[in-house]
């Protein structure tokens, strides 16, 4: 008799990181730039919807500047990010005028996901996969809104734990971008 895996309770900001990180490896992103990347992309939806909530005011919204004057950007799960290189040359995002660096989002993804973490970034890649990178960067955020974890909709959702079920990932594939 098989076992019933018990269900992944996270919270949101995690899901969205590593989902982040996994679209990044799949558009050709190094691991290092992946992780950086994605731990901006979680950032700027956090403060965006913590704006939305009123748990933040538009002052604390002005790291989301539009990245204009900074020279090379891209987008990635519709966020424009700045981009910048560390003391070793490896391209990271930016952050508050520094590089972002990718060790501590790996290891904040880690620890959200425990011992889940393989099961979880293995149905993640195999959605990615399953997509040409130009669709997966075009439907990549909706994606995300297919199966990520349930929680209220209001304030009681900050930071509150849904669960996340890895075959809601999987029949993402099958919905409409």
């Amino acid at each position: 008799m098989t076992e019933t895996p018990s269900p992944i309770r996270v919270n949101r900001a995690p899901v969205l990181t590593l989902w982040a990180a996994v679209v990044a490896r799949r558009l050709g992103h190094p691991a290092a730039t992946a992780w950086s990347l994605a731990g901006v992309v979680a950032g700027t939806a956090a403060r965006a919807k913590a704006r939305r909530l009123g748990l933040a005011g538009e002052a604390e919204g002005g790291r989301d500047r539009p990245a204009a004057a900074a020279g090379d950007t891209l987008r990635l799960l519709g966020r424009r990010i700045v981009l910048t290189r560390d003391a070793d040359g490896v391209v990271l995002a930016e952050s508050d005028g520094r590089p972002a660096p990718a060790a501590p989002v790996a290891a904040y993804v880690a620890r959200a996901f425990g011992p889940r973490l393989a099961e979880v970034r293995a149905a993640m890649e195999a959605l990615a996969g399953g997509m040409a990178p130009a669709e997966l960067e075009r439907v990549g955020f909706r994606l995300y809104e297919h199966f990520r974890p349930e929680v209220p909709a209001d304030v009681r959702g900050w930071g509150a734990k849904g669960v996340l079920d890895p075959a809601r990932i999987a029949a993402a594939a099958g919905q409409p971008g």
